[in-house]
């Protein structure tokens, strides 16, 4: 066993890198939950959108953000039909909570009916809870559920989301009992909630759930534990919040090295398996589901950006051009109330970059999703994400 953990370890290690995700810790929004928050507009005239963005910051990876999500949101402002947006474009100095709060106070100032932005979780819900006495909706850019609600929406895919396609999708296949394998660091705990609340929300049944530090070493000394307590449970497959560039490629390759049939228990991924092509050659991730965006609006997204601005967009890019868009199919139905919570928690929801969404009105969001898998190396979709809300998933 110890020679073939040693294997295991020359074989994987370039593929571990240390990760984390920006996970902080949110003051509640002092609004009711029912409240129906946001300005009328006029919709003979331009609306005023103000777009907070982690630019001015000592980061380049943040400015080069900020840069993508100003384009984006242009991009879509050019799309629109029907509407004008009068766009402001405001820093919010990377994820400084103080200057968040600042900018979004000086837009609300400066005319803002609604704001798009900013990026990261503690810097939202400053701009959320400064502004949350002038009844203007923030729709944030962040995937961190922990303080949406009132007036702050989030924008990006949460793992609430992902885990309840895949366990929806999973439990039609036949799989009833699941083990649950998480990181043990703030994003791990989130995504075991997560993926235990999808479980139960599906009347399915967790089998066993299983903790392992976040290193290379701590997997290696935790993965016996694992195995006797997923293959004693009578888990059917095995639900792993493991990130691509992280500790997905060990675990899965960990376990299976260790004598998890994946054939009968296979993987299940709370994150994306196709971001990195070597993960396709990975035997334990063979066969198992993971989710993914709508690939076709994806790439026209990718295309339209690339053909425009000369550069590939960053990944959450297209979360800008979201935020525009639905604004805007709003502010096109020449409704007064386009910008208030019930218009934009319409249950049809709207088209965005990765397929259809929807802002929920305790502020997350639902996203049509594909399924997919790994067969012969390579990504296969599974069941398409749906077109329209009342679809598979949902």
């Amino acid at each position: 066993m110890f020679a073939c953990f040693s294997a295991t370890r020359n074989r994987i290690a370039r593929f571990f890198a240390a990760s984390a995700l920006l996970w902080l810790a949110a003051c509640d929004v002092p609004l009711a939950p029912t409240a129906n928050v946001g300005q009328e507009i006029d919709p003979t005239a331009p609306v005023q959108v103000a777009l907070l963005v982690p630019g001015a910051s000592q980061q380049a990876t943040d400015n080069l953000l900020a840069q993508n999500f100003e384009n984006a949101a242009r991009l879509a402002i050019a799309d629109l039909e029907g509407v004008e947006i009068d766009l402001r474009v405001y820093n919010t100095a990377g994820g400084n909570p103080a200057q968040a709060a600042a900018s979004a106070t000086r837009a609300v100032n400066e005319g803002a009916k609604i704001i798009i932005g900013p990026l990261y979780g503690e810097a939202a819900n400053a701009a959320g809870v400064a502004i949350a006495g002038r009844n203007v909706n923030v729709l944030a850019f962040s995937n961190n559920t922990a303080f949406a609600g009132g007036n702050v929406f989030v924008l990006g895919s949460t793992f609430d989301n992902t885990a309840n396609r895949l366990v929806s999708y999973a439990s039609r296949q036949g799989i009833s009992r699941y083990a649950v394998v998480y990181g043990d660091d703030l994003p791990g705990r989130v995504g075991r909630d997560a993926i235990t609340a999808a479980i139960g929300n599906n009347g399915a049944e967790v089998a066993s759930v299983e903790s392992y530090p976040l290193s290379q070493q701590g997997i290696f000394s935790a993965t016996n534990r694992i195995l006797s307590n997923i293959e004693s449970s009578g888990a059917q497959a095995v639900f792993t919040t493991a990130s691509a560039n992280a500790d997905l490629p060990i675990i899965a390759t960990a376990l299976p090295d260790a004598g998890l049939n994946t054939s009968s228990s296979p993987l299940i991924g709370l994150t994306r398996w196709d971001t990195l092509p070597q993960l396709a050659a990975l035997p334990g991730l063979a066969g198992g589901y993971f989710a993914m965006p709508d690939t076709g609006p994806s790439t026209l997204f990718a295309n339209r950006y690339s053909a425009t601005y000369g550069d590939a967009p960053h990944p959450l890019a297209g979360l800008a051009y979201d935020g525009i868009a639905a604004v805007g199919a709003l502010a096109a139905s020449g409704s007064r109330d386009a910008v208030t919570k019930s218009a934009l928690t319409q249950p049809q929801g709207f088209r965005g970059t990765s397929g259809i969404f929807r802002l929920m009105p305790n502020g997350l969001n639902e996203r049509g999703l594909a399924v997919a898998s790994i067969q012969n190396n390579q990504v296969v979709i599974l069941e398409q994400a749906p077109r329209s809300f009342g679809g598979a998933g949902f």
